[in-house]
């Protein structure tokens, strides 16, 4: 058994598919699958269900897989401790972002990263918080820009930013002519908010809460934060939003008006997470100072 047996046992778990597993490994698809049955026939289990159609894990074999991808985890470690040792300001560095941050926070810091971390091969994507939580675990990402506290003991985060939220009104509403905006004057059916599952949804439903004496009937959206905007500019309603989403040039002709909460209690605490056991924590303390002296004064850095 060696350490390129288990990382192709992980990448057929991953994909379901010898032919994907071998692709992404960058082996041939028999090396792949000889090599797992090799693993097998020395363990003495059988690790995958093998159908002319699917590929399925056993029992025993979800059992291996957790230890192959803690042993892998492991490996990575080492390696970026070594990396860490030579320069921790190099190297790939994998960043995810939940989807409501990242279209407007990316164009923001990314030349601010591209110049002062010329080394550094940054690489991004989008998910869901706790998808994003599961990659962090799994090695698969190195840090995440979340806007929620980790969950899990194995995780640590940096504050970056605290992030207001301003009401989004159609034009023509009769709130538009405020300054600031009560929400408890909103009727609670006009309130559009975003599905189960993003947590801008769960922030914003807290504060609507607070805001309201009853429980609001708010309309829930199965969509995107610029497709429900899309939604409040055509007169389907009201929102709340971040404010990092207030920039560039579709607001001008989005038929929305935005004005400020007026408690200035709806907000919520922007942060970087990554791993505890992560040795470049030089890395993420710059890449939280990069970050926090790129974004406007929208927002409020946690540091400068």
């Amino acid at each position: 058994m060696n350490i390129r047996d288990l990382e192709y046992v992980v990448a057929v778990a991953k994909f379901g598919h010898f032919g994907r597993a071998a692709e992404s490994c960058h082996v041939s698809q028999p090396a792949l699958s000889g090599q797992i049955q090799k693993l097998e026939e020395q363990l003495g289990v059988a690790i995958f269900e093998r159908t002319k159609r699917s590929v399925r894990v056993t029992s025993v074999g979800t059992e291996i897989l957790e230890h192959a991808q803690h042993l892998l985890n492991l490996v990575k470690v080492i390696e970026d401790t070594a990396a860490a040792q030579k320069d921790p300001l190099s190297g790939a560095l994998r960043v995810g972002l939940i989807p409501t941050i990242g279209p407007y926070l990316t164009p923001i810091m990314l030349p601010s990263v591209l110049h002062s971390l010329p080394e550094i091969d940054l690489q991004l994507s989008e998910g869901m918080t706790h998808v994003l939580e599961k990659q962090l675990l799994s090695g698969e990402i190195d840090a995440a820009v979340l806007a929620t506290d980790p969950t899990d003991p194995h995780l640590e985060c940096i504050n970056l930013y605290t992030e207001p939220f301003w009401v989004a009104l159609p034009h023509g509403h009769p709130l538009e002519d405020q300054e600031t905006v009560d929400l408890a004057n909103i009727e609670s059916e006009e309130l559009l908010l975003l599905a189960d599952g993003h947590c801008l949804r769960e922030q914003v439903l807290n504060f609507c809460e607070r805001a309201f004496s009853t429980n609001p009937a708010i309309n829930t959206q199965n969509t995107s934060l610029p497709t429900l905007l899309a939604l409040v500019g055509a007169g389907g309603g009201a929102t709340l939003m971040p404010a990092l989403s207030l920039r560039g040039p579709w607001m001008t002709d989005a038929g929305i008006a935005v004005r400020r909460e007026h408690t200035g209690e709806a907000c919520r605490l922007i942060n970087l997470t990554y791993r505890s056991a992560f040795p470049r924590r030089q890395l993420m303390e710059k890449l939280a100072d990069i970050i926090c002296a790129a974004v406007p004064d929208t927002v409020v850095p946690e540091r400068r």
